[in-house]
């Protein structure tokens, strides 16, 4: 460990490529160590993770990607797995070793910071006490085993929209369903899924992680190991006279910190793909605007609000099993994996794989008020803060509350409905008024148009009404009937 960390002391020196990139256009061979970190980490997570075959990883994974990343792809090895130390490398620079991503149980695929060995895997901390999920949740609506529900009505209307999901154009051309479920009342009543996923097949959630990182931290606030609007929140703003040190937690998840983040897209990729810990990319953060009053959607903010939660804490090994044991596990979410840093910091912003199921799982429990199976695990003032909008508001139709997205301004969507979005398609919906819950999950193209989540949602809302008007309709025929009968 004491190697690694010396290693990556030295990589955030002003010598190091991804130093010098952080304030400038990063040079060819950052470049390049970013492409193969990221073939690194994906091949790594799409193999260990969720069980992808390697044509399936090419066509999942790494295809469709970032635009500046397409022509760099051919220019750096193909990915060597090494199945024994359930490692993956891939090979950018003759000078330098290869980018390299490691697979641990319970918390998936790690990428080792440019530079590093091979070998150095074994200075990662060790996971030894993560809690396992092996015993099927058949206890709930949702358990493994579960079926459609026998609502007839429900499965014959609500067939066209989610087809239509998969048919690559209605919502968008070109676009790439990979899984739809729509819940109601917590009962699966529709469901489907493209060639080679199924209930158990896991995909990086890429921004839902912010929603589910608030449910976590919500959690924690409700345990008392974190306040919402407590200052001072990490150690690196709590230093002097440091202006940061009013952020609140509050702040970060409303996006509103008022710290710097100009990175193109709020991407973070020296995080993400170069191997950079998650501290030192929160500590040189300034602030731009006084915290609270501007919305500024970013990658950073989420992490400072994990980040606090391992400081308060203080105990790491309570902090790693605490996601876990506190929200996943309760909710019977046991194919999801947050994915972390090399120092054991959780990249929870985006790093997280999550099969259609356990996202809906996630959205369901905010439909019951944070409680699940008897038991609170949000205080319903939780729920009133993600969904109530923010004092800094996004420009658009979408609104934005505690890490999630408000769709109060959505042709045809009801007012109430809150969500959780991620990058190539990915979507948690929540609708109270409904009692529903959808999920769409995608391989989209990056940086093309977007899946018509709006859209989609109308429909099946539209859908869903129109159900529940024949059903009721059939009810009163059929209670006249009877009624005619008696007399």
């Amino acid at each position: 460990m004491h190697r690694l960390l010396a290693l990556a002391a030295g990589l955030t020196l002003a010598t190091s490529p991804l130093a010098q990139a952080q304030n400038s256009e990063p040079s060819e061979t950052t470049k390049l160590a970013l492409v193969a970190g990221y073939k690194a980490l994906f091949t790594c997570s799409g193999y260990f993770t969720a069980g992808q075959t390697l044509p399936e990883i090419q066509s999942n994974e790494l295809s469709g990607i970032y635009v500046d990343y397409r022509p760099l792809m051919n220019r750096v090895s193909n990915a060597r797995i090494d199945e024994d130390n359930r490692s993956v490398q891939v090979e950018f620079d003759n000078s330098l070793p290869p980018r390299t991503a490691v697979w641990r149980p319970g918390i998936g695929c790690s990428t080792l910071p440019v530079g590093a060995a091979p070998d150095m895997t074994a200075w990662l901390p060790s996971f030894s006490n993560m809690p396992g999920m092996d015993e099927p949740d058949n206890s709930t609506a949702l358990g493994d085993n579960v079926t459609l529900t026998d609502n007839t009505f429900a499965l014959d209307l609500l067939g066209v929209p989610v087809s239509f999901a998969f048919d690559g154009s209605t919502y968008g051309q070109g676009t790439r369903t990979s899984a739809v479920i729509v819940l109601h009342k917590g009962q699966v009543v529709a469901e489907q899924y493209d060639r080679g996923i199924d209930r158990t097949t896991p995909q990086r959630t890429w921004s839902v992680a912010k929603s589910l990182t608030s449910t976590i931290l919500g959690a924690a606030v409700y345990d008392g190991i974190l306040g919402l609007d407590n200052e001072a929140i990490i150690s690196d703003f709590n230093k002097g006279g440091d202006p940061r040190r009013t952020i609140t937690l509050r702040h970060v998840l409303n996006m509103a910190s008022g710290l710097e983040s100009n990175d193109p897209g709020s991407r973070t990729d020296r995080l993400y793909f170069g191997g950079a810990a998650v501290a030192d990319q929160l500590a040189d953060r300034s602030l731009e605007a006084v915290p609270g009053t501007r919305f500024k959607y970013s990658n950073v903010d989420t992490l400072i609000g994990m980040r606090a939660l391992r400081e308060a804490m203080g105990n790491d090994s309570a902090y790693r099993t605490f996601p876990y044991t506190e929200v996943l596990q309760k909710i019977g979410a046991r194919h999801t994996v947050l994915e972390t840093d090399w120092n054991g910091d959780y990249i929870s912003s985006s790093q997280v794989w999550m099969t259609a199921r356990d996202m809906a799982r996630l959205g369901q429990l905010y439909l019951q008020d944070g409680k699940w199976g008897g038991e609170q695990i949000l205080s319903p003032n939780w729920i009133d803060y993600v969904t109530t909008p923010a004092p800094a508001q996004p420009e658009g139709e979408m609104g934005y509350a505690g890490s999630f997205w408000l769709m109060n301004n959505v042709d045809g969507v009801p007012s109430d409905t809150f969500a959780g979005f991620g990058n190539r398609g990915q979507y948690m919906v929540v609708v109270p008024s409904r009692d529903l819950v959808i999920v769409r999950r995608g391989f989209d193209v990056a940086g093309e148009p977007r899946f018509e989540i709006g859209n989609f949602v109308a429909n099946v809302v539209g859908a869903f009404d129109a159900a529940e008007q024949a059903r009721l309709a059939a009810e009163a025929a059929a209670a006249a009937l009877e009624e005619e009968a008696t007399n």
